[in-house]
């Protein structure tokens, strides 16, 4: 019989398969006998937008229908980002979480957690949003606690040790062990025993991991961020232990935030069977998978490849936020070697998390998962009637705009940002912070009926929610949670005006790489040419100065010029003067001699403060800490646009009409004066 996933049609070919053939069948081959089959069902990146609680009932269902389906012979894994700072990670630690079963005692991030362990994960990688609370936090996610189970399944990654972190070091468990005896703990790697056979299971996580999450004192292997060929040096000792062991097939969770890495991985390792890839958010699929509405396949799935023995290495990816399950059913031979002409795409590919695939399955939501969606959106119906601002417009915060130019969002957090520090210090001039910060809109994005183009989208104010009082235009606590969720704190520092240029320049220098970053700027103004090198540098080595900024001015809150910093290119003045900025701590916190996102400050910092520590006025809002951006934003809000008679109303612009960061290249003038 065939599979028709498409179309929705059961997936019967194995029962009919064994019904119609005995030991003595003269249609089999002894090699189809020896033949081992292994559904791999998987996913990554479950932290995106709250409206992932929207999927997870429906990813729930999928991962029952399907793994009934193959009930001895399936593995489910995630590639890491499980969750991530925000309204749902903080929801979790609302008291009412503690009658929740499978959360049972009340911590940020445990809900996410006890999806996965209502659904069966065996295994993650370590992503580097399980990571932004902090080690201390993380720890307390993955270990047990009074009634909370922790993770029932081990975190892995060959590319960190965790032994020099107080607290994670205790969580360190011998690697290569069954996975199921792995609760609770962190390893390079484990061993799901699957119908009689060993599936070895090994982590690994971005080199980068150190400037663009909070990794405590856990040492980051290698050294270098850019050398493929060193990180699959240090990824294959856990590989080939587990080949000392007698493991013939062995899948790889790696977290790199980039599939190109994970493609070259693919040719550079030996006996990696699979490759499940993690942080891209790279949605694979066959021709014949039904996409979500707006959605596109980015390469077809699975991607095939040669090791570096000549065997084949298969790389598998999904979008992320529950939106989509990924299925590989393969066959191994006696050798452990992937038979590659057994792949079949009506079977394998991605699965959209809606109830079209539910209902195509017959599949049923799993019941643990449904209670703690339910408790979760209790908490969070709470926090969305605590209004804090109005806005009539829409406020831009998705991530390819605030990683690539200027945006409404930008413009009124990095204000904020700016506000609150004047209130502390009125010296303050200047605020930067990165655009990777900014994790969601305030706003409404839809498609007319009929249409799926970009073209088409329509960008409307947030919606009213009457249950809890809010009205069209409001915004609430659980906004700005959902947009700013990792809560940095604010620092204030001395910079000088060659490290402002050098701050810029590393902050334009990938913007044709979406990276997080971009900066989002209060207090100056400057353009930029993408047409010209970019900077570049490899930790604290620059190894190409940058040369795309052309104007800086530091200006005043009417927008005008108090200081010409850089002209045609060339800075201006004394290069040591120095101005008085806000930051993110996380962009200031010195790794190795560059900060968070690798901004070039000159470490150690000059006159610092760090505003948590110094605010104590808990100040009309007091949902977050004083000092936050959090914080920052729902005090402006307060103080600036309270309510749809005083509204936030900058709309946003088009990337040719924005003035604080003007991108040259999107401009008909050619040379701006600041």
């Amino acid at each position: 019989m065939t599979h028709y996933k498409k179309f929705g049609i059961a997936t019967m070919a194995l029962a009919v398969t064994l019904a119609g053939c005995s030991d003595n069948d003269s249609n089999s081959t002894p090699s189809e006998q020896e033949n081992f089959t292994l559904q791999l069902l998987h996913n990554a990146d479950m932290d995106g937008a709250t409206g992932a609680l929207d999927n997870v009932e429906a990813f729930s269902a999928i991962v029952t229908a399907l793994r009934a389906e193959y009930p001895d012979n399936t593995v489910l894994l995630s590639s890491g980002d499980n969750y991530i700072p925000g309204p749902r990670y903080l929801a979790a630690s609302d008291d009412s979480m503690s009658f929740i079963g499978g959360v049972n005692e009340a911590g940020n991030g445990r809900a996410d957690i006890a999806f996965m362990n209502a659904m069966g994960y065996q295994a993650s990688a370590v992503g580097n949003h399980d990571l932004d609370g902090g080690t201390e936090e993380f720890a307390s996610i993955i270990n047990a606690s009074g009634n909370y189970p922790g993770a029932n399944f081990p975190y892995l990654s060959s590319t960190l040790d965790f032994t020099p972190d107080d607290n994670l070091a205790d969580l360190v468990t011998d690697d290569g062990q069954a996975a199921s005896d792995m609760t609770n703990s962190l390893a390079q790697s484990a061993v799901i025993e699957v119908d009689g056979e060993q599936i070895g299971i090994v982590g690994a996580t971005t080199p980068t991991l150190a400037s663009i999450t909070s990794t405590g004192d856990i040492d980051v292997l290698p050294d270098s961020t850019n050398d493929n060929a060193a990180l699959a040096a240090q990824i294959q000792p856990a590989v080939d232990a587990l080949v000392a062991q007698g493991i013939n097939k062995v899948i790889l969770l790696a977290h790199m935030q980039d599939i190109a890495v994970e493609r070259e991985l693919a040719t550079l390792l030996s006996n990696v069977d699979i490759i499940v890839a993690g942080g891209s958010n790279t949605l694979l699929a066959d021709d014949n998978d039904r996409l979500l509405v707006g959605d596109t396949a980015a390469d077809t799935y699975p991607l095939q490849f040669s090791d570096a023995d000549g065997n084949p290495t298969l790389v598998v990816n999904t979008d992320g936020d529950y939106k989509y399950l990924g299925r590989l059913v393969a066959e191994f031979n006696e050798d452990g070697i992937l038979q590659t002409d057994s792949l079949d795409n009506t079977v394998n590919g991605a699965y959209a998390a809606d109830q079209t695939t539910v209902d195509n399955l017959n599949g049923h939501v799993n019941a643990d998962v449904a209670t703690i969606k339910t408790g979760v959106e209790l908490v969070l119906a709470e926090r969305d009637g605590n209004i804090l601002g109005n806005a009539s417009v829409y406020i831009d915060g998705r991530r390819s705009q605030v990683r690539t130019q200027e945006t409404n969002m930008g413009n009124l957090t990095a204000d904020a940002n700016l506000w609150l520090a004047q209130q502390f210090d009125n010296t303050v001039q200047i605020s930067i912070k990165n655009g990777g910060g900014i994790r969601d809109d305030i706003g409404l994005v839809t498609f007319p009926p009929g249409s799926t183009s970009e073209d088409d989208l329509t960008f409307t104010t947030n919606p009213a929610n009457d249950l809890v009082g809010k009205a069209e235009g409001d915004i609430s606590q659980f906004d700005i949670e959902g947009t700013l969720r990792f809560n940095n704190t604010l620092t204030i520092m001395d910079i000088t005006a060659q490290t402002l240029l050098d701050v810029l320049e590393h902050a334009v220098s990938n913007v044709e790489g979406v990276s997080g970053r971009f900066a989002q700027v209060a207090g100056i103004r400057f353009s930029f040419d993408p047409t010209r090198n970019g900077r570049i540098a490899d930790g604290t080595t620059v190894t190409q100065a940058g040369e795309r900024v052309r104007t800086v001015a530091v200006i005043d809150s009417d927008g005008n010029i108090i200081d010409t910093v850089v002209q045609n290119g060339v800075l201006q003045g004394n290069a040591a003067r120095t101005f008085r900025i806000v930051t993110l701590g996380f962009l200031a916190t010195d790794n190795d001699g560059v900060g968070g996102d690798g901004y070039p400050w000159a470490f150690p910092l000059v006159n610092e403060v760090q505003l948590e520590d110094t605010l104590t006025d808990a100040g009309e809002a007091t949902f977050a800490e004083p000092g936050t951006e959090q914080d920052a934003l729902a005090e402006y809000l307060i103080a600036t646009y309270p309510d749809s008679d005083t509204p936030f109303d900058q709309a946003e612009t088009a990337l040719a009409d924005d003035t604080r960061i003007q991108n040259l290249s999107a401009r008909t003038d050619t040379v701006l004066t600041p």
